[in-house]
């Protein structure tokens, strides 16, 4: 299965490394404030990149680039993902896997083989909102919370974030959060910002001065808490 999006050189990815990413379309969730609409509704219609291409590129910037960030859509819908990441780890790269959690089995077999750096995983919402800030009717939940139980006492770096949404994200649905991933090493709360590539319109950025309270509820939780993409 190929990559349909490709950012060459990005330096806001993973840390401070010099990454390209790698952008799998397909997904399993449908979150409504979802920027990457295309990729996910679309899977098909949004071309191809040959595999052959990209490890021809990453041979040749092996002394330029640091690291390959494998993101979606949802990269664990690939077969063959685990290949992938093989290739891209003979190349002496670092690999950093965004995830939504949906697949613990390809997650887990990816950290224990050593073939991933650091995980993002996106925590969405707590439990009981889960199904309807990701879009989809009698969710199982049980996947996603095997992913992050397993994150929490694994031996790779990862981090959790959520993207805060003013329709989706209450005080308690935040203090419920936080007690969902008690003992977390890293929370982000993400800014989101509405624009017309979101698979729905008409949602709303939570203020920041909101995102700080929440962040003060979730210190007591979470060993750490910061905010992304708020001024």
């Amino acid at each position: 299965m190929d990559f349909s999006g490709w950012e060459k050189l990005s330096l806001v990815d993973y840390d401070d490394n010099i990454t390209t990413t790698l952008f799998m379309a397909g997904c399993p969730f449908r979150c409504p404030w979802c920027h990457n609409s295309s990729l996910v509704l679309e899977p098909g219609k949004v071309g191809h990149i040959p595999w052959s291409e990209i490890m021809d590129y990453l041979s040749k910037r092996k002394n330029v680039l640091d690291a390959v960030c494998v993101t979606g859509g949802e990269p664990t819908m690939m077969p063959d993902l685990l290949d992938k990441l093989a290739d891209i780890k003979s190349l002496g790269y670092k690999i950093k896997l965004d995830t939504n959690g949906s697949d613990p089995v390809q997650l887990r077999v990816a950290v224990e083989q050593g073939l991933v750096d650091y995980v993002a995983m996106d925590i969405k919402n707590c439990e009981a909102r889960y199904a309807e800030t990701v879009g989809v009717k009698n969710l199982n939940f049980a996947p996603v919370k095997e992913s992050f139980t397993y994150l929490l006492t694994s031996p790779v770096r990862y981090e959790f974030r959520t993207t805060l949404v003013e329709e989706f994200h209450t005080k308690e649905d935040i203090e419920t959060l936080g007690k969902m991933i008690r003992g977390a090493k890293v929370l982000y709360l993400q800014e989101f910002i509405d624009n017309k590539n979101c698979i729905a319109q008409g949602f709303h950025t939570v203020p920041k001065e909101k995102a700080l309270l929440y962040r003060a509820i979730l210190l007591k939780y979470v060993e750490r808490c910061e905010l992304r993409g708020y001024d």
